[in-house]
């Protein structure tokens, strides 16, 4: 069996490996009765905890994405020009496309000096090419969503005060685009720049919701919403949603310090073997050259790594909580 017949043949197990996870994680009929009991209720109950629920769902729902679509729900294009833009940085698609590229010749070069393999230069190629910048702006993401976070209840809190002060809703928004730095202060001087332009505060809010991605965001989105149909005391309402975000910044760090020693752990046992082996080829290549030629020793090679994926995503998973 040759060498480009076991890859197909580990591709192909990958694939239906795949392809069963999908389909036994599939909707719940459970969970679906549940949420067809949920909504009779809404319907036919007279208590007013439930209608106001009721509301609440709505106005959720109501304010799903509509502009932008979430990423493979659209073009593919789309999807990861909104993915750069939420970094924070000034990415365009032909930047990431050249940095894939470079990237992926880059290791195909190397890779190849050092082992003579051209299929398997061009494997490595091409996880470095898909890999890395998607890691790259990931991290920034996550980096930018967590300065906004960190800030955020801050704004709100400012805009309380501007609000029981007696300024009006707009200008404490753009009160706010002044005085606080950071991805917070960007984002809120777009809103104000959109409604300056003759755009409705809830479509400002909504454009820029939809692009962040931020639940947090979508909170203080919902929170405007409802009140501007309910009515009610807005500063008040603000002021208790900042307690909230407050406290749930509060837990997401407790989690993140309980479950500190597991995901040590985890990229300890998860990166290791990988670690050796680059080192021990690195330094001696005629050591593993077998694995790189003998067909026993590639399939062993590629199980491995099909195995120890495996177990990466069952860690990750695992230390991976939800607030």
């Amino acid at each position: 069996m040759s060498i480009l017949q076991l890859l197909l043949f580990a591709g192909g197990l990958m694939a239906v490996l795949v392809l069963g996870y999908s389909a036994m994680s599939g909707p719940s009929t459970v969970k679906e009765g549940n949420r067809r009991l949920q909504a009779v209720r809404y319907r036919h109950s007279e208590s007013t905890d439930t209608k106001v629920e009721s509301q609440l769902k709505k106005a959720i729902a109501a304010r799903k994405p509509k502009t932008f679509k979430v990423a493979g729900s659209g073009s593919r294009l789309d999807a990861l020009a909104i993915r750069l833009d939420r970094t924070g940085k000034p990415w365009t698609l032909t930047h990431y496309l050249y940095a894939s590229l470079g990237l992926a010749v880059v290791f195909m070069v190397i890779v190849f000096l050092r082992t003579g393999a051209p299929l398997l230069s061009l494997m490595f190629g091409l996880f470095a090419g898909a890999g890395i910048p998607h890691l790259v702006v990931n991290f920034f993401i996550k980096k930018r969503t967590n300065q906004f976070n960190s800030k955020f209840p801050d704004a709100i809190e400012l805009l309380v005060r501007g609000l029981r002060s007696g300024l009006p809703v707009t200008e404490t928004l753009a009160v706010v685009a002044t005085e606080i730095e950071g991805p917070v202060g960007v984002e809120f001087k777009a809103i104000v720049d959109r409604i300056k332009v003759g755009r409705t505060m809830e479509d400002a809010l909504q454009v820029t919701g939809d692009r962040l991605g931020i639940p947090e965001f979508n909170f203080f989105c919902i929170t405007l919403a409802i009140q501007r149909e309910t009515g009610g005391n807005l500063a008040e309402t603000l002021s208790n949603l900042a307690d909230v975000l407050r406290k749930r910044g509060q837990m997401k760090l407790k989690i993140r310090a309980m479950s500190s020693e597991s995901k040590a752990s985890a990229y300890i046992v998860g990166s290791l073997p990988f670690i050796v082996f680059t080192m021990v080829w690195w330094i001696n290549p005629s050591y593993l050259a077998g694995f790189f030629s003998d067909d026993r020793l590639i399939v062993a090679g590629l199980g491995g790594m099909v195995w120890m994926g495996i177990g990466v995503f069952i860690m990750a998973k695992m230390v991976n909580f939800e607030i």
